[in-house]
């Protein structure tokens, strides 16, 4: 193993970690507005994985990057479907048209 390896996988390691207890402390009620937000540092993750990929040279590399920008660009997609849920709460509903008319027993015969 190589030096800048070690150190590329410690960092990887701290951030996880960092990232799971942040996570963890947030209460439910401001889970979604803040995944909502995170969804332009998820749309900086997919211009790197572009990046990364016009320097890859070996097929694992294209399959690597290849996964690596779908998956930014799934989580991007996904984080603006939950965000408009989110909003359509929100959102006055219509009111009902109130019946024209009530038809009775009676009246049917």
């Amino acid at each position: 193993m190589n030096a800048s390896l070690v150190t590329d996988l410690t960092i990887l390691v701290l951030s996880l970690l960092v990232g799971f207890e942040v996570i963890s402390k947030v209460p439910a009620t401001l889970h979604t507005p803040l995944m909502s937000g995170a969804n332009a540092i998820h749309g900086i993750v997919v211009v790197g994985a572009m990046l990364v990929a016009v320097s890859a040279h070996s097929p694992l590399g294209y399959v690597l990057t290849f996964f690596a920008a779908t998956l930014a660009a799934v989580n991007v997609v996904g984080g603006y479907v939950v965000t408009d849920r989110m909003l359509e709460m929100f959102r006055k509903r219509p009111v009902p048209p109130a019946p024209t008319s009530i038809v009775t027993r009676g009246e049917l015969s």
